[in-house]
Protein backbone atom coordinates (compact mmCIF):
# COMPACT_ATOMS: atom_id res chain seq x y z
CA UNK A 1 0.00 0.00 0.00
CA UNK A 2 1.42 3.29 -0.41
CA UNK A 3 2.29 5.42 2.78
CA UNK A 4 1.26 8.35 1.18
CA UNK A 5 -2.75 7.04 1.91
CA UNK A 6 -1.64 4.40 4.84
CA UNK A 7 -0.37 7.48 7.24
CA UNK A 8 -3.34 10.09 6.13
CA UNK A 9 -5.97 7.04 6.85
CA UNK A 10 -4.38 6.24 10.28
CA UNK A 11 -4.64 9.51 11.59
CA UNK A 12 -8.06 10.14 10.36
CA UNK A 13 -9.34 6.55 12.45
CA UNK A 14 -7.44 7.90 15.84
CA UNK A 15 -9.40 10.92 15.53
CA UNK A 16 -12.90 8.87 14.95
CA UNK A 17 -11.63 6.63 17.85
CA UNK A 18 -11.06 10.00 19.83
CA UNK A 19 -14.09 11.77 19.12
CA UNK A 20 -16.05 8.47 19.91
CA UNK A 21 -14.35 7.91 23.36
CA UNK A 22 -14.73 11.36 24.42
CA UNK A 23 -19.05 11.35 23.32
CA UNK A 24 -19.43 8.06 25.34
CA UNK A 25 -17.32 9.42 27.91
CA UNK A 26 -19.29 13.13 28.72
CA UNK A 27 -19.50 14.92 31.89
CA UNK A 28 -23.61 14.75 33.29
CA UNK A 29 -25.13 18.05 34.62
CA UNK A 30 -26.69 17.04 37.86
CA UNK A 31 -30.01 20.47 38.32
CA UNK A 32 -29.75 21.82 41.57
CA UNK A 33 -32.49 23.75 42.90
CA UNK A 34 -33.34 27.56 42.24
CA UNK A 35 -32.49 30.09 44.85
CA UNK A 36 -33.93 33.39 43.99
CA UNK A 37 -31.95 36.38 45.18
CA UNK A 38 -32.96 38.14 48.44
CA UNK A 39 -32.93 41.95 48.36
CA UNK A 40 -30.94 43.42 51.83
CA UNK A 41 -33.28 46.56 52.97
CA UNK A 42 -32.63 49.20 55.70
CA UNK A 43 -35.36 49.32 58.55
CA UNK A 44 -35.90 51.25 60.89
CA UNK A 45 -37.85 49.55 64.65
CA UNK A 46 -40.90 51.96 64.97
CA UNK A 47 -40.73 53.13 68.31
CA UNK A 48 -43.82 55.82 69.91
CA UNK A 49 -42.98 58.64 71.86
CA UNK A 50 -43.38 61.91 72.60
CA UNK A 51 -42.68 65.04 70.67
CA UNK A 52 -42.85 68.69 70.65
CA UNK A 53 -43.82 69.94 67.51
CA UNK A 54 -41.81 72.55 66.41
CA UNK A 55 -42.11 75.70 63.76
CA UNK A 56 -38.90 77.04 62.45
CA UNK A 57 -38.76 80.85 61.04
CA UNK A 58 -36.38 83.61 61.01
CA UNK A 59 -35.96 87.16 61.37
CA UNK A 60 -33.83 90.53 62.58
CA UNK A 61 -33.68 91.56 66.18
CA UNK A 62 -35.22 95.19 66.82
CA UNK A 63 -35.16 96.73 69.84
CA UNK A 64 -37.70 96.52 72.16
CA UNK A 65 -38.34 100.22 73.01
CA UNK A 66 -36.88 102.83 71.01
CA UNK A 67 -37.32 106.89 71.63
CA UNK A 68 -35.90 110.15 70.94
CA UNK A 69 -34.27 112.44 72.72
CA UNK A 70 -36.08 115.44 72.46
CA UNK A 71 -35.49 118.41 75.42
CA UNK A 72 -38.79 120.21 76.95
CA UNK A 73 -36.91 123.29 76.75
CA UNK A 74 -34.89 125.56 74.77
CA UNK A 75 -31.05 126.52 75.50
CA UNK A 76 -27.57 126.41 74.73
CA UNK A 77 -26.08 122.74 75.54
CA UNK A 78 -23.25 123.25 78.49
CA UNK A 79 -23.06 119.83 78.88
CA UNK A 80 -23.09 116.38 76.80
CA UNK A 81 -22.70 112.68 78.74
CA UNK A 82 -19.72 110.86 77.24
CA UNK A 83 -22.10 108.26 76.91
CA UNK A 84 -24.32 110.31 74.19
CA UNK A 85 -22.10 109.11 71.08
CA UNK A 86 -23.65 106.38 68.60
CA UNK A 87 -22.97 102.86 70.10
CA UNK A 88 -22.72 104.53 73.65
CA UNK A 89 -24.00 102.71 77.23
CA UNK A 90 -26.09 104.36 79.59
CA UNK A 91 -28.05 103.31 82.58
CA UNK A 92 -31.68 104.69 83.95
CA UNK A 93 -31.85 108.36 84.82
CA UNK A 94 -28.40 108.80 83.82
CA UNK A 95 -27.63 112.51 82.58
CA UNK A 96 -27.21 112.61 78.68
CA UNK A 97 -27.51 116.50 78.18
CA UNK A 98 -27.17 119.74 80.75
CA UNK A 99 -28.85 122.78 79.44
CA UNK A 100 -28.10 126.35 80.50
CA UNK A 101 -30.17 126.84 83.28
CA UNK A 102 -29.88 131.14 83.94
CA UNK A 103 -33.46 131.69 82.86
CA UNK A 104 -35.22 129.17 84.67
CA UNK A 105 -33.24 129.68 87.20
CA UNK A 106 -34.36 133.14 87.38
CA UNK A 107 -38.00 132.24 86.80
CA UNK A 108 -38.04 130.05 89.37
CA UNK A 109 -36.80 132.72 92.06
CA UNK A 110 -40.05 134.67 90.58
CA UNK A 111 -42.84 132.14 90.86
CA UNK A 112 -41.67 131.78 94.08
CA UNK A 113 -42.01 135.84 94.68
CA UNK A 114 -45.18 135.95 92.82
CA UNK A 115 -46.42 132.44 95.23
CA UNK A 116 -45.48 135.23 98.62
CA UNK A 117 -47.23 137.89 97.27
CA UNK A 118 -50.27 135.40 96.31
CA UNK A 119 -50.47 133.98 99.70
CA UNK A 120 -50.59 137.55 101.61
CA UNK A 121 -53.12 138.84 99.61
CA UNK A 122 -54.94 135.55 99.83
CA UNK A 123 -54.72 135.74 103.74
CA UNK A 124 -55.56 139.25 103.52
CA UNK A 125 -58.45 138.65 101.31
CA UNK A 126 -59.87 136.14 103.74
CA UNK A 127 -59.28 138.09 106.81
CA UNK A 128 -61.64 141.10 104.90
CA UNK A 129 -64.44 138.74 104.63
CA UNK A 130 -64.87 137.39 107.90
CA UNK A 131 -64.66 141.24 108.98
CA UNK A 132 -66.88 142.01 106.63
CA UNK A 133 -68.92 139.13 107.42
CA UNK A 134 -69.35 139.96 110.81
CA UNK A 135 -70.15 143.56 110.04
CA UNK A 136 -73.19 142.51 107.72
CA UNK A 137 -74.35 140.18 110.76
CA UNK A 138 -74.67 143.13 112.85
CA UNK A 139 -76.03 145.45 110.16
CA UNK A 140 -72.86 147.36 110.09
CA UNK A 141 -72.03 146.62 106.44
CA UNK A 142 -74.24 146.60 103.31
CA UNK A 143 -74.43 143.45 101.09
CA UNK A 144 -72.70 145.09 98.56
CA UNK A 145 -69.59 145.87 100.61
CA UNK A 146 -70.05 141.84 101.43
CA UNK A 147 -70.11 140.41 97.95
CA UNK A 148 -66.83 143.04 97.40
CA UNK A 149 -65.34 141.06 99.82
CA UNK A 150 -66.69 137.91 98.54
CA UNK A 151 -65.56 138.66 95.25
CA UNK A 152 -62.13 139.64 96.37
CA UNK A 153 -61.46 136.79 98.13
CA UNK A 154 -62.23 134.47 94.72
CA UNK A 155 -59.67 136.58 93.22
CA UNK A 156 -56.94 136.24 95.72
CA UNK A 157 -57.53 132.66 96.18
CA UNK A 158 -57.31 132.02 92.34
CA UNK A 159 -54.28 134.32 91.90
CA UNK A 160 -52.91 131.69 94.90
CA UNK A 161 -53.84 128.87 92.43
CA UNK A 162 -52.01 130.35 89.61
CA UNK A 163 -49.16 131.24 91.19
CA UNK A 164 -48.67 127.56 92.70
CA UNK A 165 -48.94 126.55 89.03
CA UNK A 166 -46.10 129.04 88.00
CA UNK A 167 -43.86 127.51 90.67
CA UNK A 168 -44.62 124.12 89.79
CA UNK A 169 -44.06 124.62 85.99
CA UNK A 170 -41.07 126.66 86.63
CA UNK A 171 -39.47 124.18 89.07
CA UNK A 172 -40.46 121.63 86.04
CA UNK A 173 -38.55 123.50 83.25
CA UNK A 174 -35.61 123.68 85.53
CA UNK A 175 -35.43 119.59 86.35
CA UNK A 176 -35.54 120.01 82.41
CA UNK A 177 -32.45 121.60 82.03
CA UNK A 178 -30.91 117.99 82.44
CA UNK A 179 -31.94 115.25 80.32
CA UNK A 180 -32.10 111.79 81.74
CA UNK A 181 -32.60 108.81 80.25
CA UNK A 182 -35.80 106.80 80.78
CA UNK A 183 -34.02 103.43 81.14
CA UNK A 184 -31.00 101.15 80.49
CA UNK A 185 -29.78 101.01 77.05
CA UNK A 186 -27.91 101.95 74.14
CA UNK A 187 -27.42 105.25 72.20
CA UNK A 188 -28.49 104.18 67.90
CA UNK A 189 -27.29 107.96 66.82
CA UNK A 190 -26.94 111.44 68.21
CA UNK A 191 -27.12 114.97 66.57
CA UNK A 192 -25.76 117.61 69.15
CA UNK A 193 -22.84 119.48 70.01
CA UNK A 194 -21.44 121.54 73.10
CA UNK A 195 -22.86 125.18 72.91
CA UNK A 196 -25.29 124.21 70.45
CA UNK A 197 -28.54 125.73 70.45
CA UNK A 198 -31.49 123.23 71.00
CA UNK A 199 -35.06 123.98 70.76
CA UNK A 200 -37.98 122.80 72.65
CA UNK A 201 -38.95 119.52 70.81
CA UNK A 202 -36.08 118.87 68.76
CA UNK A 203 -34.55 115.37 68.27
CA UNK A 204 -31.10 115.49 69.39
CA UNK A 205 -30.66 111.90 69.45
CA UNK A 206 -32.43 107.97 69.33
CA UNK A 207 -31.30 105.77 71.84
CA UNK A 208 -33.00 102.38 72.53
CA UNK A 209 -33.57 99.80 75.72
CA UNK A 210 -31.33 96.79 76.27
CA UNK A 211 -33.19 94.60 78.64
CA UNK A 212 -35.25 92.96 76.32
CA UNK A 213 -34.95 92.53 72.45
CA UNK A 214 -37.88 91.67 69.74
CA UNK A 215 -38.06 89.26 66.75
CA UNK A 216 -40.86 89.63 64.04
CA UNK A 217 -41.26 86.21 62.83
CA UNK A 218 -43.40 85.20 59.83
CA UNK A 219 -45.38 81.85 60.58
CA UNK A 220 -47.48 80.33 58.20
CA UNK A 221 -51.40 79.83 58.60
CA UNK A 222 -51.20 75.97 58.42
CA UNK A 223 -48.49 76.32 60.74
CA UNK A 224 -50.23 78.19 63.67
CA UNK A 225 -52.25 74.80 64.53
CA UNK A 226 -49.06 73.62 65.46
CA UNK A 227 -47.99 76.09 68.13
CA UNK A 228 -51.30 75.18 70.24
CA UNK A 229 -52.64 78.53 70.32
CA UNK A 230 -56.28 79.46 69.26
CA UNK A 231 -56.76 80.60 65.74
CA UNK A 232 -57.93 83.95 67.06
CA UNK A 233 -54.94 84.61 68.86
CA UNK A 234 -53.99 88.09 68.62
CA UNK A 235 -52.30 90.93 70.81
CA UNK A 236 -50.42 89.84 73.57
CA UNK A 237 -50.91 86.06 74.47
CA UNK A 238 -51.74 85.14 78.01
CA UNK A 239 -48.16 84.15 80.04
CA UNK A 240 -49.48 80.75 80.61
CA UNK A 241 -50.06 80.18 77.43
CA UNK A 242 -46.78 82.02 75.42
CA UNK A 243 -44.71 79.03 73.37
CA UNK A 244 -40.81 79.27 73.91
CA UNK A 245 -38.46 80.32 71.19
CA UNK A 246 -34.32 79.79 70.85
CA UNK A 247 -32.97 81.72 67.92
CA UNK A 248 -29.67 81.22 66.46
CA UNK A 249 -26.98 83.15 65.11
CA UNK A 250 -23.71 82.39 63.41
CA UNK A 251 -20.54 84.60 64.32
CA UNK A 252 -17.87 82.82 62.06
CA UNK A 253 -17.18 78.93 63.31
CA UNK A 254 -19.08 79.41 66.52
CA UNK A 255 -23.32 79.56 66.40
CA UNK A 256 -24.74 81.14 69.35
CA UNK A 257 -27.84 80.79 71.03
CA UNK A 258 -30.92 83.19 73.06
CA UNK A 259 -33.59 81.79 74.83
CA UNK A 260 -37.04 83.75 74.47
CA UNK A 261 -40.88 83.34 74.39
CA UNK A 262 -43.32 84.46 71.58
CA UNK A 263 -45.19 87.23 73.29
CA UNK A 264 -48.38 88.63 71.21
CA UNK A 265 -49.22 87.84 67.51
CA UNK A 266 -50.03 91.08 64.92
CA UNK A 267 -53.23 91.65 64.05
CA UNK A 268 -53.69 90.42 60.72
CA UNK A 269 -52.13 88.83 58.01
CA UNK A 270 -49.52 90.14 55.59
CA UNK A 271 -51.63 90.77 52.57
CA UNK A 272 -48.19 89.63 50.36
CA UNK A 273 -46.69 86.82 52.17
CA UNK A 274 -49.52 85.44 53.57
CA UNK A 275 -48.18 84.76 56.88
CA UNK A 276 -49.11 86.22 60.47
CA UNK A 277 -46.11 87.39 62.19
CA UNK A 278 -45.51 86.86 65.85
CA UNK A 279 -43.47 88.77 68.16
CA UNK A 280 -40.76 86.89 70.11
CA UNK A 281 -39.18 88.86 72.91
CA UNK A 282 -35.48 87.64 73.75
CA UNK A 283 -33.68 87.93 76.61
CA UNK A 284 -30.19 89.84 75.73
CA UNK A 285 -28.14 88.08 77.72
CA UNK A 286 -29.17 84.56 77.64
CA UNK A 287 -26.73 83.36 75.40
CA UNK A 288 -24.72 79.88 76.13
CA UNK A 289 -21.81 81.64 75.39
CA UNK A 290 -20.46 83.41 78.40
CA UNK A 291 -23.56 86.07 77.71
CA UNK A 292 -22.92 87.94 74.56
CA UNK A 293 -25.88 90.52 74.09
CA UNK A 294 -28.03 90.48 71.45
CA UNK A 295 -27.07 92.67 68.82
CA UNK A 296 -29.88 94.76 66.91
CA UNK A 297 -29.96 94.27 63.53
CA UNK A 298 -28.26 90.76 63.40
CA UNK A 299 -30.08 88.24 61.06
CA UNK A 300 -31.10 85.05 63.35
CA UNK A 301 -32.68 81.67 63.07
CA UNK A 302 -35.29 81.10 65.20
CA UNK A 303 -37.36 77.84 65.96
CA UNK A 304 -41.24 77.85 67.93
CA UNK A 305 -41.67 75.34 70.59
CA UNK A 306 -45.41 73.91 69.92
CA UNK A 307 -47.68 71.56 71.65
CA UNK A 308 -46.56 68.46 72.66
CA UNK A 309 -47.99 65.17 71.40
CA UNK A 310 -48.02 61.85 72.89
CA UNK A 311 -47.58 58.64 70.86
CA UNK A 312 -45.48 59.81 67.85
CA UNK A 313 -43.17 57.57 65.26
CA UNK A 314 -40.50 59.28 63.39
CA UNK A 315 -39.37 58.15 60.52
CA UNK A 316 -37.11 59.33 57.58
CA UNK A 317 -38.95 60.81 54.15
CA UNK A 318 -36.82 58.15 52.30
CA UNK A 319 -39.95 55.68 53.98
CA UNK A 320 -42.54 56.98 52.74
CA UNK A 321 -44.71 55.44 49.31
CA UNK A 322 -47.41 56.66 47.38
CA UNK A 323 -50.84 57.89 48.40
CA UNK A 324 -49.77 57.94 52.51
CA UNK A 325 -48.20 54.37 52.81
CA UNK A 326 -44.96 52.72 54.36
CA UNK A 327 -43.66 49.53 53.74
CA UNK A 328 -43.37 47.02 56.73
CA UNK A 329 -41.72 43.93 56.81
CA UNK A 330 -43.38 41.15 58.96
CA UNK A 331 -41.91 38.34 61.19
CA UNK A 332 -41.39 36.07 58.00
CA UNK A 333 -39.08 38.42 56.95
CA UNK A 334 -41.85 39.72 53.92
CA UNK A 335 -42.42 42.88 53.02
CA UNK A 336 -46.04 44.51 53.00
CA UNK A 337 -47.40 47.50 52.45
CA UNK A 338 -49.04 50.21 54.91
CA UNK A 339 -50.86 53.22 54.89
CA UNK A 340 -50.35 55.34 58.23
CA UNK A 341 -51.77 58.52 59.35
CA UNK A 342 -49.08 61.54 58.89
CA UNK A 343 -49.56 64.58 61.81
CA UNK A 344 -46.58 66.46 59.64
CA UNK A 345 -43.87 66.07 57.31
CA UNK A 346 -40.69 67.87 58.26
CA UNK A 347 -37.71 68.89 55.82
CA UNK A 348 -36.24 65.15 56.32
CA UNK A 349 -38.52 63.00 58.48
CA UNK A 350 -42.30 62.64 58.93
CA UNK A 351 -43.68 61.89 62.00
CA UNK A 352 -46.74 59.64 61.93
CA UNK A 353 -49.60 59.20 64.56
CA UNK A 354 -51.74 56.63 63.14
CA UNK A 355 -51.41 53.06 61.46
CA UNK A 356 -47.95 50.96 62.77
CA UNK A 357 -47.29 49.61 65.95
CA UNK A 358 -44.21 49.99 68.57
CA UNK A 359 -41.80 47.69 67.78
CA UNK A 360 -42.95 46.69 63.94
CA UNK A 361 -39.93 47.17 60.95
CA UNK A 362 -40.59 49.73 58.60
CA UNK A 363 -38.02 49.85 55.30
CA UNK A 364 -36.38 52.97 54.36
CA UNK A 365 -34.54 51.33 51.53
CA UNK A 366 -35.54 52.86 48.00
CA UNK A 367 -36.75 49.50 45.78
CA UNK A 368 -37.30 49.63 42.04
CA UNK A 369 -39.02 47.40 42.16
CA UNK A 370 -41.59 45.75 44.96
CA UNK A 371 -43.86 43.47 45.29
CA UNK A 372 -46.39 42.59 48.11
CA UNK A 373 -44.82 39.70 50.42
CA UNK A 374 -41.99 39.67 48.70
CA UNK A 375 -38.99 38.71 50.79
CA UNK A 376 -36.41 40.57 51.66
CA UNK A 377 -32.87 40.62 54.27
CA UNK A 378 -33.48 43.39 56.53
CA UNK A 379 -30.87 44.89 58.77
CA UNK A 380 -31.79 47.09 61.24
CA UNK A 381 -30.57 50.56 61.44
CA UNK A 382 -30.04 52.54 65.19
CA UNK A 383 -29.29 56.22 65.72
CA UNK A 384 -28.52 55.70 62.09
CA UNK A 385 -26.19 53.43 62.07
CA UNK A 386 -26.30 49.75 60.36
Amino acid sequence: MNKKLLYPLIVLVLGIGLAVLIALNAPRTIPEAYEPLVATVRVIKAEPKAEYLTVTSQGTVEPRSQSELIPEVSGRAVWISPALVGGGSFKQDDVLLRIDDADYRSALVRSEAALKRAEVEFDFAQDELKRTQSLRDKNLASQQQLDNAHRASWVAEANLSESRAALDQAARDLARTELKAPFDGLVRNEQVDLGQFVTRGQSIGTIYATDYMEVRLPIAADQLAYLGLPPSTRGQIPKAMRPPVTVAADFGNTRLLWEGELVRGEAEFDARSRMLYGVARLRTDSSDEGGLPLPVGIFVQAEIRGRKVDNIIRLPRSAMRDNNQVMVIDADDRLHFRRVSILRLEHDDMLIDGGLAAGELVCVSPLQTVVEGMRVKPVIEEDGTP
